[in-house]
């Protein structure tokens, strides 16, 4: 495993949530490492409102932190 997260700090809440989209894409890799697989799996929740839902719901999770780790970009 390599270091690919050096810091939570942004500069913009534009890179915050960039960055929480990041965490989240890297949480479903790690979870499930295989990308065929995962390519398998795409269909089956695209067209799922309650799995996009819980994606976005993932994704304000790391926002919330990544938020945080900036105090909120004041």
């Amino acid at each position: 495993m390599t270091d690919w997260l050096p810091s939570l700090k942004t500069e913009t809440p534009q890179q915050g949530f960039e960055l929480a989209i990041m965490l989240a894409r890297k949480g479903v890799a790690y979870t499930q490492p295989s990308a065929e697989i995962r390519k398998d799996l795409r269909p089956k929740y695209e067209a799922d409102a309650d799995s996009l839902t819980l994606a976005s719901q993932v994704i304000a999770i790391h926002f919330q932190t990544v938020a945080l780790a900036n105090n909120h970009w004041k």
